[in-house]
């Protein structure tokens, strides 16, 4: 078996990277992002997988499995790369044969053998508090969230209060919030890698029961502490570590997603408070949220756009988790009379939380729930962007889960599994793609560990969004082949990853869709930097 050569790899992806570096160029040579959207697309997906390699050649040093898994990483994207360009190199900016210095190494370790021998996803170089965290959040999963994960998507079910009350236990619901504010957050790398090590072992269990369960803490935690007052921080965040108060977020609009400057719910003041009137959608467990998150226009005049938006915290009633409507009762100085309703959104997957469209009439928030008081008028946009500035590195780590899964149970079904005398798991074909499988689950994984390590420095906003789109691609991938290798059991339900396939759809589309993403985000930035240089 070829050894694998990390110095070549390294060669490899600085050519991969002067590609991605001409396409921007090119772009941004040529006018508006939108006048190139496709290529543009191609060129965030492309910058993506070669970040992702950069961030696994540390990881390739450590071992002999460590090794093999990067190069192969590194040929696959490569080669990716290689495919998007090839007839198109015009487009991109380069010369025919920009990556043909690529070409032995691209043979040589997506060769079937190669992958084929790769049968772990190798270890993932935990430091020792970081296991713990791994080995509570797992042994959580196993023994709590994977029994009833099964049930829960085949009823469209409730998340079980025991579920909220472990996760509480162990402290999940405050890993972002402060010790002086009740919480377990203690800033830095810690923080952020304990919170991609915890939300993976979750998902691994259940993506709609567990995975994504605390997140929307974490998003009104977040933005409370960017811009809430020193009594708005003492009055809520104590009460999110321990779930004696849970949240939905309420931001998305029938009309209205990543283009949130164009938000339609306002917020009209008055007598001790604010009324709120419009239509959210897209709020995912908000029946059972005891408040939510609720972003609304207090500026009527529309130009301002983002300007005009404020934050608020709004209690209501929980609700049934198939679809609730409530009038407000006239006390505590509220005036009453205000209406909600929530309608269910069904959904192929991602069950267990349950999403809504949620109508407000009149519905009374007190002057205190506007996060930030006076300072905070306008600045709703802000707050949002704090409150989600985790989210794409949560979402990567919740997609690394319901891989990991999908992987275990391919890799389960195929050394049972007997056809034409001998288990699957013996043809190269099938060895090959768990190969494949496990290096891209632990590339995604080492990578969304190196982003953690930025924002913990207050940095890595690109690459969280980077990490987000690809890992999000690459679980739609691994959880098809899974499902490929289970046969025709693939497509029954009574086998865990038919869920894990449904899933892993939404990952692309939530916190932020995978185009807006890379348009938007990914690619302009990209090209900004090429202009720049």
């Amino acid at each position: 078996m070829t050894a694998p050569d990390l110095a070549s790899a390294a060669s490899v992806i600085e050519q991969a990277s002067a590609v991605v570096d001409a396409a921007a160029a090119r772009i941004a040579a040529s006018g508006s992002i939108d006048d190139h959207q496709v290529l543009a697309y191609e060129l965030a997906h492309a910058a993506a997988a070669v970040a992702t390699a950069k961030g696994l050649l540390d990881y390739g040093a450590k071992g002999d499995i460590e090794g093999r898994i990067t190069v192969a990483f590194v040929a696959d994207a490569v080669k990716d790369l290689a495919a998007r360009i090839y007839g198109r190199e015009a487009d991109w900016g380069v010369e025919p044969g920009a990556l043909d210095g690529a070409r032995d190494f691209i043979g040589a370790y997506t060769a079937p053998d190669f992958l084929a021998a790769i049968d772990e996803a190798g270890p993932r170089h935990l430091d020792g508090d970081f296991e713990m965290v791994q080995d509570t959040f797992r042994r959580f999963a196993e023994q709590k969230l994977k029994p009833i994960a099964e049930h829960i998507h085949r009823t469209n079910g409730d998340i079980p209060e025991e579920i909220i009350e472990g996760l509480a236990e162990m402290g999940a619901f405050g890993l972002s919030i402060p010790a002086e504010y009740g919480g377990y957050g203690e800033g830095g790398e810690g923080e952020y890698i304990g919170m991609v090590v915890a939300t993976e072992e979750l998902s691994r269990g259940s993506l709609g029961a567990g995975g994504s369960l605390i997140t929307r803490p974490e998003i009104l935690s977040r933005a409370l502490l960017a811009g809430g007052t020193e009594e708005q921080k003492h009055e809520w965040l104590p009460k999110l570590a321990t779930a004696e108060v849970m949240n939905a977020v309420a931001v998305t609009e029938p009309d209205y997603g990543s283009d949130v400057a164009g938000v339609k719910v306002t917020a009209t003041p008055t007598e001790g408070g604010w009324l709120i009137n419009g239509v959210k959608t897209w709020c995912t467990f908000g029946a059972r949220a005891d408040v939510l998150l609720l972003l609304a226009r207090t500026d009527p005049d529309r130009s301002k756009g983002h300007r005009g938006l404020s934050m608020f915290i709004a209690p209501k009633p929980r609700g049934d988790g198939h679809g609730f409507e409530v009038v407000q009762e006239a006390v505590d100085g509220a005036p009453g009379g205000g209406k909600m309703e929530g309608r269910p959104i069904d959904t192929i997957g991602y069950r267990g939380m349950h999403s809504y469209e949620i109508a407000l009439e009149d519905w009374f928030v007190p002057a205190g729930n506007l996060i930030g008081l006076d300072g905070g008028m306008g600045r709703g946009f802000y707050y949002q962007m704090a409150g989600f500035e985790n989210g794409r590195l949560q979402t990567a780590a919740r997609a690394l889960g319901v891989m990991q899964a999908a992987y275990e149970a391919a890799k389960e079904y195929a050394d049972n599994r007997v056809v034409f005398g001998q288990p699957i798991a013996e043809y190269q074909l099938t060895k090959a793609k768990l190969g494949r499988m496990a290096v891209i689950i632990q590339a995604a994984r080492q990578f969304s560990y190196v982003v953690a390590k930025l924002m913990a420095k207050g940095e890595g906003a690109a690459e969280a969004s980077m990490v987000k789109a690809y890992v999000c691609k690459a679980a739609e991938w691994v959880t098809r082949e899974a499902m490929q290798i289970h046969g025709g059991m693939g497509y029954a339900e009574e086998y865990d990853v038919s869920r894990y396939f449904v899933d892993a759809r939404v990952l692309s589309i939530f916190e932020g869709a995978d185009e807006t993403l890379c348009i938007k985000v990914i690619a302009r930035k990209l090209v900004a930097d090429a202009k720049s240089a």
